[in-house]
């Protein structure tokens, strides 16, 4: 069944209250792959209804009922990996070895971290003659990106739903195939009708109308600081709570001592992985002044080989930014840094030859960056690393905290104590020592405009969870 034109509701596919439509491209082709419904405040209202109702019963579930449900998704989600893969391919033009190795199975982590975060969990504690007790906070609005979408997702869904949440899920209208397909899982695995919303919209609309409804007891949003702050805005009358994991600008220090012909290339693949559409992406490469020249011929090389391409062709290993507009804008960040003196080691501004039509960005290494340059403090979402130098250790770290954002770090040293000692003072969320990846056990979450909230397992399950003192429980 074609869902594309409806919205999921009270645990049926229903029609929209607008007209309004969106086409879906394929960012590898420039043509539509589907055409979605776009929802206006009134089909938020009857989602948000929905969930309120659904709350009175779902938030009194037992812990085994909501444990069996999530092992019943995990299941079904199994069951659907490659129409789930597929979408991603089509609506944001990501390889298939990466829609298939990465985008998916990080969703299958988020469900199984929330699974043994529920499992463990002790929803009261004895306190003296009290007893502290927690509870689902209610109606949950869902904002998520379109750049991981099975993962930010899952980081939302599962932990609201092992806290016994009910939720409406605005996701990203460039990427919202992939959220149809979840609706659909959610459903066959027996998720109760009301339990689980989806509304596909725009921000401004839908958006807005989700975050400042005054049904909705909390907001999950997750994309960029500027429409973070939009979110916190709309849900301020309310009150409601907010949890944010916005934009990143994120720094990686090599020390003296790495070894740049490891390191470097390693880091690179990291950050141009996903067409270097990752809010954690560590583009910001902080050097050693009298390595300079070494770190930018390695770097060369390394971009060199990093093959851009058409999503389905062997040996891509990125492939298009996701729109004409975030296409523009990496363009437009990589001429400001030329403007401001960088120098152009490897990309640069247009296509990569042969690949005219998509919205293809070259692997681009910028060197002679400083921090007070655009290219330096402004999020990029592109396959484009920074390169700039310090002096010693204590200007490293000056320069990697020199920013609005505090989402994600990298150091990467021969000697781990060291590298210890430089991750703790970075003023970030999350460091990645010597080229360690995510934890999906530990919290994901930022400083400073990065963000207020925390993720993932027992972490993304707390955030879902009111707190409430029963005094004298215990006498």
């Amino acid at each position: 069944m074609d869902n594309t034109r409806k919205f999921y509701i009270n645990g049926e596919w229903v029609e929209p209250t607008t007209s309004d439509t969106l086409d879906v491209i394929n960012p590898a082709t420039e043509k539509p792959v589907a055409t979605i419904a776009l929802g206006g405040a009134a089909d938020i209202d009857r989602a948000v209804l929905a969930a309120r109702t659904a709350f009175e019963t779902f938030s009194r579930t037992t812990v085994e009922e909501r444990i069996a449900l999530l092992e019943r998704i995990l299941d079904v989600y199994a069951s659907r990996a490659d129409d789930l893969a597929q979408a991603l391919t089509d609506e944001m033009g990501a390889p298939t070895a990466l829609s298939a190795q990465a985008q998916v199975p990080c969703g299958t982590g988020q469900f199984a971290f929330a699974l043994d975060a529920l499992k463990k969990f002790a929803f009261e504690e004895k306190v003296g003659t009290s007893t502290v007790v927690y509870e689902p906070i209610g109606v949950c609005g869902l904002i998520t990106p379109w750049n991981w979408p099975p993962l930010l997702i899952a980081a939302k869904i599962a932990p609201a739903l092992a806290a016994g949440c009910t939720m409406v899920l605005k996701p990203s209208e460039l990427a919202p195939l992939n959220a149809l397909i979840f609706a659909e899982i959610l459903h066959e695995a027996g998720v109760p009708a009301g339990v689980f919303n989806l509304v596909n919209g725009d921000g401004p609309t839908a958006g807005a109308a989700l975050s400042s409804h005054p049904g909705v007891d909390m907001v999950s949003f997750t994309g960029s600081t500027r429409a973070g702050i939009e979110v916190a805005k709309n849900a301020a009358p309310t009150v409601k709570r907010v949890a944010q994991e916005l934009g990143g600008k994120s720094a990686n220090i090599l020390l003296d001592d790495v070894d740049f012909a490891t390191v470097i290339p390693r880091d690179m693949g990291s950050v141009c992985a996903n067409s270097g559409q990752s809010c954690n992406a560590g583009s910001r490469f902080l050097v050693p002044a009298g390595r300079l020249d070494e770190a930018v011929a390695i770097a060369k090389e390394a971009a060199e080989k990093i093959v851009v391409g058409a999503p389905d062709a062997n040996g891509t290993v990125i492939g298009p930014v996701v729109s004409q507009a975030q296409y523009d804008k990496v363009q437009r960040l990589i001429q400001s840094a030329i403007d401001q003196g960088a120098t152009v080691v490897a990309g640069g501004l247009g296509k990569p030859e042969g690949l005219e039509t998509g919205y293809y960005v070259k692997t681009t290494v910028l060197a002679n960056v400083t921090n007070d340059m655009q290219i330096a403090q402004e999020e990029i979402f592109g396959p484009v690393i920074t390169i700039t130098t310090y002096q010693d250790e204590e200007d490293a770290l000056r320069i990697a905290n020199d920013t609005v954002y505090g989402l994600s770090g990298f150091v990467s040293s021969a000697d781990q104590e060291r590298a210890r000692s430089v991750a703790r003072r970075m003023r970030t969320g999350m460091v990645h020592v010597n080229g360690a990846g995510l934890d999906f056990a530990t919290p994901f979450g930022g400083y400073k405009q990065s963000g207020n909230g925390r993720e993932y397992a027992e972490f993304g399950l707390r955030e879902f969870l009111e707190v409430k003192s029963v005094y004298g429980d215990n006498a």
